[in-house]
């Protein structure tokens, strides 16, 4: 496996790196500390850009020596350019399996220009991506449990998350739990004939949503099959949810203390891709803990 990991070599940058340490990886699993001196606020001349590159090559290397302690083969890259087209293309030429970038959870302009790039990576990353977040005000599960949300549409990218997840291993005592919502349905009808086809419009909507609630029950099952078949034991799972997925998602996560989400990219075409994609990507933007988007 080999995992990008995008850093701002910011002061809170190190709990990224602690959490990447803290967690077992496959076999044979390589890392690449990337940071990308970001040109785009402001100009630079030559010399100035030189000394820019020359400081964070030195705090890169820093980094990496931090991460090679965990035993992973770590090499460092620095670049000058827009993190936020240079990551993704970074990640397509070394064929990265995983992204990794970090969310601190900043206020104003530190905040946006993060957000804004962990929002492009998570667009347009050619594979898998993780945004960690510093969970510092989360309540422990039980034991000392690493919960890990994994949410479900019955998808393929649905079902390439769930065995993303079965075939990685994870730290001892992880919970993981599986969950599925259902999208209410709210006919739209105009005032002329919304009298006459009240009936009609609230049989639809059963329909509709028993339909929506079958093929949850049925992704749910499905997910589930795929870790009984891989020997993960203990997969907590349940009936499907109604109500938004995106606000679905992140309200479970945070009543369950989930140290992280798990969702599937939903690679579709047209206006399936960019419903469903929305799902993923709003889900990224706001949980409360780390989230993994896969594709």
């Amino acid at each position: 496996m080999k995992l990008l990991i995008a850093t701002d070599i910011s002061a809170s940058s190190h709990w990224v790196i602690d959490a990447i340490k803290a967690r077992p990886w496959p076999a044979e699993t390589e890392a690449c500390v990337l940071h990308v001196v970001d040109l785009t606020p402001f100009p630079l001349g030559a010399e100035l850009m030189e000394t820019a590159r020359k400081g964070a090559e030195s705090a890169v290397k820093s980094v990496g020596a931090d991460l090679a302690q965990s035993g992973l083969k770590t090499h460092t890259e620095v670049f000058l350019g827009a993190p936020r087209s240079a990551v993704p293309e970074y990640a397509k030429n070394w064929g990265a399996d995983f992204v990794i970038v970090g969310s601190h959870g900043g206020t104003g302009l530190a905040r946006f220009l993060l957000g804004s790039v962990a929002q492009a990576v998570v667009r347009n990353a050619p594979c898998s991506v993780e945004i960690v977040r510093h969970s510092a005000g989360r309540k422990p599960g039980p034991a000392g449990e690493y919960r890990v949300l994994l949410a479900t549409d019955g998808s393929e990218c649905s079902a390439a998350a769930v065995r993303s997840v079965a075939r990685r291993p994870w730290p001892p005592k992880t919970a993981i739990r599986v969950i599925s919502a259902v999208a209410p349905f709210i006919p739209i009808a105009d005032v002329t004939s919304a009298y006459f086809y009240a009936g009609q419009s609230v049989l639809a909507a059963q329909a509709v949503e028993e339909a929506g609630r079958s093929r949850a029950t049925e992704a749910i099952a499905r997910a589930g099959g795929i870790f009984r078949e891989a020997g993960v034991a203990g997969v907590e799972t349940g009936e499907p949810i109604l109500g938004d997925p995106r606000a679905v998602i992140l309200d479970e996560a945070k009543q369950w203390s989930a140290d992280m989400i798990v969702v599937g990219s939903h690679g579709w075409h047209g206006l399936d891709r960019l419903m469903m994609g929305s799902v993923s990507e709003s889900v990224a933007m706001h949980a409360h803990c780390s989230i993994e988007v896969i594709r």
